[in-house]
């Protein structure tokens, strides 16, 4: 059994009416302007571990949510060139140093035979730091989730829009929580147990 999140703020556990350890809150929305709308309201409540379920990207999301670009990009841009660094350091060594031989009739440290070699190790680390970093970045694979759990959440994948802002939050309070979500045109307006 799960241990009740304590809210880092005030140090109160929150459960459900039966006892058991409380996720967080979850609410429905209509249109994908109405869960843009919420989600910036959230955003500006100061609550800062929520997230936006919808069937298909939202445009403006990420600005709605005030989510901060992915350093993605800049890993998978510096492993890349490390591991073509790599390739290269390692071709000058077997060409220049350990097995000397005459390729192309060029120079022992000759940088264009290196080439071919230098495009494909660098695609290869890029192509698995993406995949990896992606995962990493995403907290996957998660093998449970307590909203799947609700039948409600369930149908996100098909037609609707949700926001669940979890427990642990400093600024979760189960009634100002519920508020703001109904204030924000929240429906089905649920607890999420453990």
């Amino acid at each position: 059994m799960s241990t009740p999140h304590a809210n880092a703020m005030n140090g109160n556990v929150y459960a459900t009416e039966g006892g058991a350890a409380l996720y967080g809150m979850m609410a429905e929305f209509d249109t994908p302007a109405d869960l843009t709308h919420a989600a910036e309201k959230v955003r500006d409540a100061g609550y800062a571990d929520w997230d936006v379920y919808s069937p298909f990207p939202v445009h403006g999301m990420d600005d709605a949510m005030g989510n901060p670009p992915t350093k993605l990009p800049l890993v998978v841009a510096a492993i890349g060139l490390s591991g073509a660094g790599l390739g290269m350091l390692l071709q000058w060594w077997v060409t220049s140093v350990d097995y000397r031989i005459v390729v192309q009739g060029k120079p022992y440290d000759a940088w264009q035979p290196w080439v071919p070699v230098l495009f494909e190790i660098g695609v290869l680390f890029t192509a698995f730091t993406a995949l990896l970093g992606m995962l990493a970045f995403n907290k996957l694979p998660m093998w449970h989730h307590p909203l799947m759990k609700k039948e409600r959440f369930l149908k996100v994948s098909d037609d609707r829009f949700v926001i669940a802002i979890e427990a642990a939050d400093p600024k979760f309070d189960p009634q100002k929580t519920r508020d703001l979500l109904a204030a924000a045109g929240g429906k089905h307006i649920e607890l999420v147990e453990e």
